[in-house]
């Protein structure tokens, strides 16, 4: 008897399919609770006083830094309380996964266009420096933007 792939395929395309649906799901949950953090103490005081200051600098200046600093309170209970930034593991992003990977994308794509002159291939090329992010995933990340 010969042998047909076709329910094989089938089967695998059903699975991947699932799979799929799997990430998506869990990644509308978590765009629907991010960064929800903000909205209550110890952080929303905070960034009451920071967001329009931040708005007006430019991405990785040293004003955007002094900001930061100022900000550390809040940041502090942010990257513990949500794992879509690096500095809520100890490795970075080489602790993180996927998902992660995906709302933190999301997440500096939203935040470049915050800014007046906010520009998420910049942002990309500072935060590949300032958490030793990888050339490849960096290149992924720039080939990610033609797709959203």
């Amino acid at each position: 008897m010969k042998y047909d792939s076709a329910n094989d395929t089938l089967d695998h395309i059903k699975r991947v399919a699932d799979l799929i649906h799997r990430l998506c799901t869990s990644l509308v949950i978590r765009g629907s609770q991010h960064d929800i953090s903000k909205l209550h103490p110890p952080e929303k005081d905070v960034f009451d006083r920071y967001t329009p200051l931040l708005k007006d600098t430019t991405y990785g200046s040293k004003e955007y830094k002094a900001y930061l600093d100022g900000m550390q309170s809040a940041l502090k209970n942010h990257y513990a309380t949500n794992s879509h930034h690096p500095e809520h593991y100890e490795n970075g992003i080489d602790d993180m996964d996927l998902l992660d990977l995906v709302e933190m994308f999301c997440d500096w794509k939203a935040a470049s266009e915050r800014h007046g002159n906010g520009d998420i291939i910049r942002s990309i090329e500072l935060n590949k420096e300032r958490f030793g992010m990888s050339d490849q995933l960096a290149k992924i990340l720039e080939n990610t933007i033609k797709s959203i």
